[in-house]
């Protein structure tokens, strides 16, 4: 009897999404030999970029946090910078701008007092309000900014940071199990302003306030004036082609089209992986950057799989997918000074409805190279279940798509008059093309809450209940957008260091 050959690598890593990617080259810069194994043709999955015809479309938001210079909320500036790589960014002068029921439209200026004024004058009978629940917000963001925001799951990591930080470790612990709907209504009274922030919520957690965590809203709500909304020159796959440049220039390797079907488990310990060509790879850790339902159901069976998960299954749900349009329309229609971001609910009981938000980016007011002369990209995306979309015929589909593409752009001329005549690319993604090209249950953007929880404290953390298996992503702590996954890739590969004995013994500056 031959005994199972020694692994070849360090640690294997599953999808090269921005979490997965921060954490691989996270430990390859610690001296890791890493492998990253994604399933389609390029990095990124969500976080990618991909090109037709002369235009460069972002596969999701172009909405960017994390690129800032100072402090530590910085992660994907910190994540490059790492690994020996740097993305040419273009400031956005506001972070979004809503189109909202009753005629509300507000646009979130970069410069926080100019953004509190032009709230506080749509609603000056809560003029106090609004600066008292935004600078709580501040609270939890210096909180956050005053520390590496490294594993919350190694005690020697806590200690460190506690004699650094004693203040902002204590100001933390305080806002993890608040929800933002609570915060909100202790200074606001009025409905419509309460709708706003449900909306300010939704607007990146797909979540209203009351089951948005407030640890996510102070970075966000704080981040978009501190470190401002910065787009990566290029395009968003840009940030996933750099991160893949520093893993490879420190060790690491990444293979495409090597898509995982299988971890492999020895005695309830996770030692390599299989691949759907049958090829095994074996590792002394493996982390999966798949959700924790694709994770938990197709590459670990029922019988492995730890009872957290079940529990964890309770108290989150999937979000929905998306149907998305990526349009090349002529620049003529855009008016000059247009934002490049935008939000549209003509009714506030439609929020959380089948299709209800429209997301709006349009990159190219920031970056003209992203398209051909002359042109601009509009990249419209709204909610959309998978159970909308099974059991069609081919031909059913196809009309399904052409019919739902054609209400989303009908709804868009509100903001864009002109634009169905103006449309000269079009492409139409549904859940069913999220689930086949980014791997990922239903399509789903990610985990939001089933139920009303405490803040964050029930969301996982990296390590998974199955010795040598760490998971990172959205369905880790944080949770969802770049900025927060990369905060997962920091955390897990700290762990995972601090379990191979990489880890230095001082804090980073």
């Amino acid at each position: 009897m031959t005994s199972n050959p020694a692994p070849i690598w360090d640690v294997i890593v599953i999808g090269a999404g921005i979490g997965g990617l921060v954490t691989a080259s996270q430990l390859a810069a610690k001296g890791a030999k890493v492998l990253v194994l994604e399933r389609y043709l390029i990095p990124g999955g969500s976080g990618g970029s991909f090109r037709r015809d002369g235009y460069t479309f972002d596969v999701g938001a172009s909405m960017i946090f994390g690129f800032g210079e100072q402090g530590h909320t910085n992660l994907l500036t910190r994540a490059l910078a790492d690994v020996g790589q740097h993305c040419d960014t273009i400031p956005d002068p506001a972070q979004l701008e809503y189109h909202l029921p009753g005629g509300l439209n507000v646009a979130v200026d970069r410069d926080y007092e100019h953004f509190l004024s032009d709230l506080s004058a749509l609603f000056p009978h809560e003029a106090k309000g609004i600066r008292a629940f935004y600078d709580a917000c501040w609270q939890v963001f210096r909180c956050l900014d005053a520390m590496p925001l490294l594993s919350l799951e190694d005690p020697a990591y806590l200690a460190k940071v506690f004699f650094k930080a004693p203040l902002a470790c204590l100001g933390l612990a305080r806002w993890l199990p608040v929800n933002v709907g609570d915060v909100a209504r202790q200074h606001i009274s009025d409905p419509a302003l309460l709708k706003f922030i449900d909306m300010e919520c939704f607007c990146w957690s797909v979540m209203p306030a009351d089951l948005t965590p407030m640890i996510n809203a102070g970075m966000v709500f704080s981040d978009r004036h501190a470190g401002g909304i910065n787009y990566p020159k290029g395009g968003v796959g840009v940030i996933a082609e750099k991160l893949v440049a520093g893993l490879e220039s420190h060790g690491g390797a990444i293979r495409y089209k090597a898509r995982v079907t299988k971890v492999l488990l020895e005695n309830n310990t996770a030692v390599g992986v299989k691949l759907a060509s049958g090829e095994e790879l074996r590792a002394r850790r493996v982390v999966s950057n798949a959700t924790r339902w694709d994770t938990f159901g197709a590459l670990v069976d029922a019988a492995h799989t730890p009872k957290a998960e079940t529990t964890w299954r309770r108290r989150y749900k999937p979000s929905p997918s998306f149907l998305s349009l990526h349009l090349g329309i002529d620049a003529q229609i855009v008016p000059k000074g247009y934002h490049c971001h935008h939000l549209l609910l003509e009714r506030w009981e439609e929020m959380e409805a089948e299709q209800g938000v429209v997301f709006v980016s349009m990159p190219t007011l920031l970056d003209p190279e992203l398209a051909p002369a002359e042109r601009h990209i509009v990249h419209a995306f709204t909610p959309s279940s998978m159970e909308h979309w099974q059991g069609l015929t081919p031909a059913a589909y196809r009309a399904k798509k052409q019919a739902d593409a054609d209400r989303l752009i009908g709804r868009l001329e509100v903001i864009l008059p002109g634009l169905k005549g103006a449309i000269h690319h079009r492409e139409v993604g549904t859940p069913r093309s999220h689930r086949r090209f980014l791997g990922r249950m239903g399509g789903s953007y990610g985990p939001i809450p089933a139920l009303r929880l405490p803040g964050l404290l029930p969301m996982p953390f990296n390590r998974t209940g199955l010795a040598g298996l760490y998971a990172v992503g959205d369905s880790c702590f944080p949770g969802q957008g770049l900025n927060a996954v990369a905060f997962s890739g920091f955390a897990c590969a700290h762990r995972i260091g601090a379990d191979l004995g990489l880890n230095p013994w001082s804090l980073p500056d």
